[in-house]
């Protein structure tokens, strides 16, 4: 299975798009304007304590105050919180954290009370581990952790936890003794599944790099004011390849050559053996538009899927839950008998929910309704087989067999908020009023444009963006409207198929890479059958891309 990771950057931030066998899997918006990121660790102020709840609401600078609940304390909390006081009133460079100078108080008490922990105004060290859903504001916690590429760092511990998908009795003897070496005092480690066969040398050199990056977030304790971040958590691009990053991959391709640059630093740092896999894209096409990403994802977000043979899953959202419902479509007339039938879509419909629930990254609790099936045999190979494709799913996820009803319910974990991208478009002729001049008019438009330009402004190295229909009209054939324009203006047109944008919107660019804006009036406007003018159909600028996401 081959692996790529297609990257288009923006102003704002980017949208990354990892393809499996040419088929999309996750999709993930980069936007600079969030602040709150999973992992990133703030000095918070404790708002207010609610016993009810045995819990605590914390201020980090969001708009409502972020969550914390007594059991996300840790049972050093008693340490890190003693730790954090002693730097802010001496003022002073925070200390090493060595077992002789600086000893780890008793755990605190499970079933304890939050007031006898915190108190209201308290300066704390938090850690998002939930970002902002819907009307929820951030949930923390105070078990501090730095993930790197093998390990995972935890201050105020001295622990060493291996994988659970380490299975190897031998391996995981000789990582728990190679880390209990390494480590210093007061830092727990936690064991990635990627360290499984690394020499100590490579886990050496990514738990000093974590040491590190908690020492300089240390170092600003001391001066930090209400809200500051003190640790931020890597960009998302970076993220991924931390966690993701292995031989199947083959291919990272940007399209912003400083943004390439940073990650073949970033792969260097962590995988010098994959530095020559990334490449700076410059066509003339849109990147997402080039590796057929585009097309995707119009065809995956709506409320609709398809499956490959015939059959269909309606996806709904709630408040409280994601439902969805499997059909079959016209599948059913290509099997023998009718449990033939609904085994192979459901196998099908088991994937393909598999793969929607990384697409969309849909947290929380999932209800399939699968095609009734009698056999017992059919049911087990269905429950084998969805958590087989879940196993490639990096959340943390149940899946539960199918009930007496036919349903199989999936929990999955929620730290961000789910990808929703809008599918449906409004009419592109009329803009959703219901009016509308005549479709064939907005070729006359593009060729007023294209006279315009050519003739008054002499411009030079023109390309036209517009839909594949377009495209066909005014490129098909020897004798097209593209020749016609070459044998009258001399001067070629370069003709691009966009399918971002609508049926009658076209987008004119010049050598620059900048979109002309053509402001006249032409003498001869065309009418329509109501008598309004051909020439008010504008070509509409595509800036906002029609998967930009909707919350």
């Amino acid at each position: 299975m081959t692996s790529e990771l297609v990257i288009n950057s923006s102003p704002n931030g980017g949208r990354i798009a990892l393809l499996q066998n040419k088929s999309l899997v996750e999709f993930h918006y980069e936007n600079n304007s969030e602040n709150f990121s999973v992992g990133d660790i703030y000095m918070g102020t404790v708002r207010r304590i609610v016993p009810g709840l045995n819990a605590a609401f914390i201020d980090i600078g969001y708009e409502k105050d972020a969550f914390l609940h007594y059991l996300d304390l840790g049972p050093n909390i008693n340490t890190l919180l003693k730790y954090t006081k002693s730097v802010r009133v001496a003022n002073k460079k925070p200390p090493q954290l060595k077992l002789g100078s600086y000893p780890l108080d008793a755990p605190i008490d499970k079933l304890g009370k939050m007031a006898d922990v915190l108190k209201t105004n308290q300066q704390i060290l938090v850690q998002v581990v939930k970002e902002p859903i819907s009307t929820k504001g951030p949930r923390l916690s105070c078990q501090l952790s730095l993930a790197g590429r093998y390990l995972v760092l935890v201050p105020f511990s001295n622990e060493v936890n291996i994988s659970r998908k380490i299975t190897d009795k031998n391996e995981r003897r000789r990582l728990q003794k190679l880390l209990n070496s390494l480590k210093p005092e007061n830092f727990g480690v936690i064991v990635r599944t990627m360290a499984e066969g690394k020499d100590v040398a490579e886990l050496d050199r990514d738990l000093s790099s974590l040491i590190d990056k908690w020492n300089k977030g240390a170092a600003k304790l001391a001066q930090a004011k209400p809200n500051e971040k003190l640790i931020g958590e890597m960009t998302r691009t970076s993220s991924m390849l931390r966690d993701m990053l292995n031989e199947s991959f083959d291919s990272i391709v940007v399209d912003d050559r400083e943004m390439a640059d940073s990650i073949k630093s970033f792969i260097h740092d962590i995988a010098p053996e994959k530095e020559k896999i990334v490449r700076f894209y410059n066509g003339k096409a849109k990147i997402f538009e080039q590796f057929g990403i585009e097309k995707q994802l119009k065809l995956l977000f709506g409320k609709t899927v398809s499956l490959p043979s015939g059959g269909y899953l309606i996806i709904e959202h709630t408040e409280a839950l994601h439902v969805i419902d499997v059909n079959s479509g016209n599948k059913s007339s290509s099997e023998a008998d009718q449990e033939s039938t609904a085994l192979k879509v459901n196998i099908e419909a088991a994937s393909e929910v598999a793969r929607q629930l990384r697409l969309r990254d849909m947290g929380g609790i999932i209800v399939v309704d699968f095609i009734d099936m009698r056999k017992l045999e059919h049911k087990k190979q269905l429950f084998s087989h969805i958590k087989e494709e879940m196993a490639k799913d990096r959340s943390k996820f149940t899946v539960l067999p199918l009930s007496k009803f036919g349903l199989m319910q999936i929990t999955r974990q929620r730290v961000r908020p789910e990808v929703n991208i809008v599918t449906l478009e409004n009419c592109p002729t009329c803009s959703g009023t219901g009016k509308i001049t005549a479709s064939i008019g907005v070729a006359d438009v593009i060729e007023g444009r294209i006279d315009y330009l050519l003739t008054k402004q002499n411009e030079k190295g023109l390309s036209l963006f517009m839909h594949p229909y377009l495209f066909a009209f005014f490129t098909k054939g020897w004798y097209s409207k593209r020749m016609q324009w070459f044998m009258k203006y001399g001067k070629w047109i370069k003709c691009i198929a966009d399918t971002s944008l609508g049926l009658s919107e076209f987008r004119i660019v010049n050598q620059a890479g900048q979109d002309v804006e053509v402001n006249f009036q032409r003498a001869n406007n065309t009418t329509n059958a109501q008598g309004e003018p051909i020439s008010e159909l504008r070509g509409q600028h595509a800036g906002a891309d029609d998967s930009e996401d909707d919350e």
